[in-house]
């Protein structure tokens, strides 16, 4: 409670008797005894409006609303993911990359996601002595999304993941990534026997770099007889949302991790037909765009002159949601990585290019003959989330000669 003294204006009025030499009191005046009622009304009244008044503001707590600004550090923004990114966040196909601190790891169309701080919370000053406002609750922390692994080499792909006896055997190859068909409908050899957690995680322990190639829906004038039955729909971005999800899942089924690339293998089609060309374009960008917001980046398979040719035309057109990397089959028997005629030399680089320069060759090594397509690389390859897990379970010896690949 206040015990200031009122302003004058507040104060009860003294009384002055009148002097001795004055005449009776006029009618208005009061008797004696009425006048000591009167002081002592005003005195109440006096005292209700001292209790009313408020303190003088040096006397006051002061407890204003906290007030929050943004740090300094804003978030990166991410094409799509949609990232993932997570995800993975993407600048757009031919663009020179945003490399991670210290990795050198991102490839062409990939730029890691600038940190998050929480905003501060800014406490307003009173008084000496007053409470401060307490803090905003700090905002929760960005997801951690690692860099991309990226492999620059040979490598091989083949209908059907060898088994780990011959993977070992192939550590004396000059390969050091093997292209795996780990999911989609269309795929030539669905079965996948050997292909498991554990084969994805001892491969990977071998030295072995993973390509992930998903063989979904297929152009509608698709040039392969066999692959026509898996033509796209007539609602091909909702059939490409679809299998992008399909994708991830099988990827994650296999312990393959975010962050890696997940190839979209779109098999050649008939050149010049503007409607099955469009329905493809349509089909692929929302397969992309469900990859890249689950986390991974979307990669493209196909032939050079076809789906190749078309995914140039689109990213000179600035289209939106094209693959993050390009692997583009032409078999010329030699590797022409960074010379391919329909791409223009600054697309899909640096690190975001594989070449199949020939393909169904027959090759044989550690004793162990197969039957392949041959690659050169520079683009990013699997992260396997949790090989020793997997690896324990495999009796075959996992040794292999350190530094034979990288």
């Amino acid at each position: 409670m206040s015990t200031r003294t009122p302003p004058a204006s507040e104060a009860a009025p003294a009384h002055v008797p009148a002097p001795p030499s004055a005449p009776a009191r006029p009618r208005s005046t009061p008797p004696p005894g009425a006048r000591t009622v009167v002081a002592a009304m005003l005195v109440a009244l006096a005292g209700t409006t001292l209790l009313s008044t408020p303190p003088p503001a040096t006397a006051r707590t002061e407890r204003p609303p906290a007030t929050t600004t943004p740090d300094s550090t804003t978030e990166a923004a991410a094409t799509g993911a949609e990232s993932g990114t997570t995800g993975a966040a993407a600048t757009g196909p031919g663009s020179a990359p945003t490399t991670r601190s210290g990795d050198g790891t991102a490839p062409a169309s990939a730029t890691a996601p600038a940190s998050v701080t929480a905003p501060r919370a800014l406490t307003a000053r009173g008084a000496p002595g007053a409470a401060a406002a307490p803090p905003a609750p700090a905002a929760p922390p960005a997801l951690a999304v690692a860099a991309p692994v990226r492999f620059s080499g040979k490598a091989f792909d083949t209908c059907e993941a060898p088994s780990l006896a011959v993977m070992k055997a192939w550590r004396g190859s000059p390969y050091g990534a093997v292209g795996i068909y780990f999911g989609g409908r269309g795929r030539g050899c669905p079965v996948q026997k050997e292909l498991t957690p554990a084969w994805v995680a001892s491969a990977h322990s071998m030295g072995w770099r993973l390509l992930p190639l998903f063989v979904g829906s297929q152009a509608p004038c698709v040039d392969s007889l066999a692959k026509r039955k898996f033509a796209i729909g007539s609602a091909p971005a909702t059939q490409g949302t679809k299998e992008g999800g399909d994708a991830v899942r099988a990827a994650k089924a296999l312990g393959i991790g975010t962050s890696s690339p997940l190839y979209l293998d779109i098999e050649a089609y008939r050149r010049g037909d503007a409607s099955c060309a469009a329905t493809t374009l349509a089909f692929v960008r929302a397969w992309n765009r469900e990859v890249r917001r689950l986390g991974y980046l979307p990669g493209f398979y196909s032939s050079a002159e076809t789906g190749v040719r078309d995914m140039e035309t689109q990213r000179r057109a600035g289209t939106k949601d094209l693959p993050d990397v390009m692997w583009f089959a032409r078999w010329r028997g030699q590797p022409a990585l960074l010379t391919e005629s329909v791409l223009h030399p600054d697309a899909w680089t640096p690190h975001a290019r594989i070449h199949q320069y020939a393909g169904n060759v027959t090759e044989t090594y550690g004793g162990r003959t197969l039957s392949i397509d041959r690659n050169a690389m520079d683009a990013p390859v699997a992260r396997v989330a949790a090989p020793a897990r997997f690896a324990a379970r495999v009796p075959v010896p996992l040794s292999f000669v350190p530094g034979r690949h990288p």
